[in-house]
């Protein structure tokens, strides 16, 4: 045991990462690759299997080359990724997904949009089960996406052997286990895993009746064995073939299960990164409007997840940066001193901030750009800012950056409101992602939420998450919690700071009420 090691791969949005950890949850290596994002219109986002695959492959041998480990002390290999749709043929072929007939494309992201009519028409019906997405089915789901599919290409649906959420494909295309993960299928797909059942009336009210026919036979729950590597695919991941695979895990997922899966109860995992997600298992389940779930045994098995989110999060700050006249200095000057530019512009947040103790104060703004998934449930919502004025230069770049940062944590603090005064306890906030290594954004996180910030000592958590899976499933471990407790270790803490309560209070009004008025702004103007 005290020699085994374990595989965690993360498919994110815009890369593919594995990480080598041993049996103590010490990363011995790390190994990553970008991956193609396609928009061939707006709110059209699409990827390719193929290229992912390849990359997983790549990453794969890549991370064990370097950690040094021989190929027979790794145990297990766990699986997450983004909930995007992959559609497979009869013989495994790829199908296309976009419009052109792109074969390559073969995949809807998670962010892809395209599906606003079947997100409404799903709702429509009123069925039952959309009580256990916070009432309303999210336009980045997958019914959405599976319906704009069968009703836009019709043969490309009937050709469909297999609609995978893509954990899932990674597993079976590492196995050839036709499996699902209740993770995925629960979250994503509108299954209700506390009857282990659709909604058969959801789905002939839409005419999605034949897609239990399209969806794999198994459906496994977390932690458990779906098989072991194929031996082509051991061969191009520099293994052996008697490597466990885990059943896949939704990548925010399956960070959320590092961050607290010693200590779920009123432990809020904060995954940050293209979008947030917020995620808090309850024992009893706890029904919160705009908010998905509950959803059983989706994270743990005795127990039900709630799941916050934000549809754009980093995706948001470097949008907002690309669009300032001052972006191309930043670099320029970041890459001068050696620095990355989030670094730089720190530095000008602290110069300002050292002459404005509030910059803020009149700026605002709004983060719906790309709607708003939690708690207001609409793909329409649309981001604003208010107090514009003539200024220019770094310190309007970095007065602009501040504010950003702040209404995504306003966003938050949103969220978390919402879901305390629906009968959750979030009595601590564990986070992990790309916004942790940023500490000027976790001083306005633990600041605008009121609540310490607690952080992994493994900044990587959702390719550790990841690893538990699969040690678990090679038996190393009896639970995931108890999985979690051995190789997960706790990080620095970020204190809230008291003294910016009434500022902070002031500036979460203006949001909550600018909502309000790009709402009717939009009612004026929608004849």
């Amino acid at each position: 045991m005290s020699s085994a090691c374990f595989i965690g791969v993360d498919v994110g949005s815009a890369s593919v990462r594995a990480g080598v950890f041993d049996s103590r949850g010490q990363r011995l290596a790390f190994a990553v690759r970008p991956i193609s994002q396609f928009h061939p219109r707006a709110n059209v986002v699409e990827q390719s299997s193929a290229e992912i695959w390849q990359n997983v492959c790549a990453v794969i041998k890549e991370a064990v080359a370097l950690s040094g480990v021989a190929p027979q002390r790794v145990r297990s290999i766990g699986f997450d990724a983004t909930c995007s749709l992959v559609v497979v043929g009869a013989q495994g072929q790829r199908i296309s997904v976009a419009e052109d007939g792109d074969a390559t494309r073969d995949i809807i992201m998670w962010m892809d949009h395209r599906a606003a009519q079947e997100t409404a028409d799903i709702n429509a019906t009123g069925d039952d089960a959309l009580r256990y997405v916070g009432g309303e089915v999210s336009i980045e789901m997958e019914l959405p996406k599976v319906l704009w599919l069968k009703r836009h290409f019709p043969e490309r649906y009937r050709q469909a052997w297999r609609l995978f959420d893509l954990a899932d494909y990674l597993v079976w295309h590492a196995t050839g286990a036709d499996v699902a993960s209740v993770c995925t299928l629960t979250c994503k797909w509108n299954y209700l895993a506390h009857e282990q059942r659709f909604s058969q009336p959801l789905l002939q009210a839409v005419g999605l009746d034949d897609l239990p026919e399209k969806i794999p036979t198994t459906i496994l729950d977390l932690g458990v064995k779906a098989g072991q590597l194929q031996p082509d695919v051991a061969l191009a991941c520099g293994l052996n073939t008697d490597v466990a695979v885990a059943s896949g895990m939704i990548d925010a997922h399956a960070g959320g299960l590092a961050l607290v899966g010693s200590q779920p109860e009123g432990s809020l995992a904060l995954i940050s990164g293209t979008s947030n997600c917020h995620m808090l298992v309850n024992r009893e389940p706890v029904m919160v409007p705009g908010v998905w779930g509950p959803y059983w045994g989706a994270r743990l098995l005795n127990g039900w997840l709630s799941e916050g989110g934000q549809s754009a999060a980093g995706a948001l700050v470097e949008w907002t940066l690309r669009q300032h006249a001052s972006w191309t200095d930043a670099q320029q000057q970041a890459e001068q001193q050696g620095i990355s530019v989030y670094t730089l512009l720190n530095h000008w947040v602290d110069d300002l901030e050292q002459r404005e103790p509030f910059p803020t104060r009149h700026l605002h703004v709004l983060a719906d750009h790309h709607g708003n998934r939690s708690p207001r449930a609409t793909p329409h919502a649309r981001g604003a800012v208010y107090g514009l004025t003539l200024e220019h230069g770094p310190d309007a770049l970095a007065r602009l950056y501040l504010a950003t940062l702040q209404a995504i944590a306003y966003g938050t603090r949103h969220i978390i409101d919402s879901m305390n005064q629906a009968g959750h306890q979030i009595t601590r906030v564990v986070m992990c992602g790309g916004a942790t290594k940023n500490p000027l954004w976790l001083r306005e996180y633990a600041n605008i939420t009121g609540c310490d910030i607690h952080l992994a000592s493994e900044e990587d958590a959702v390719t550790l998450g990841a690893a538990l899976l699969g040690a678990v499933a090679a038996e190393c471990y009896p639970t995931l919690p108890e999985a979690a407790a051995a190789l997960v270790r706790a990080g620095a803490t970020i204190a809230t700071d008291p003294q910016y309560g009434a500022f902070h209070a002031a500036k979460y009004g203006v949001y909550l009420q600018m909502y309000d008025d790009v709402q009717r702004a939009q009612r004026l103007m929608q004849d």
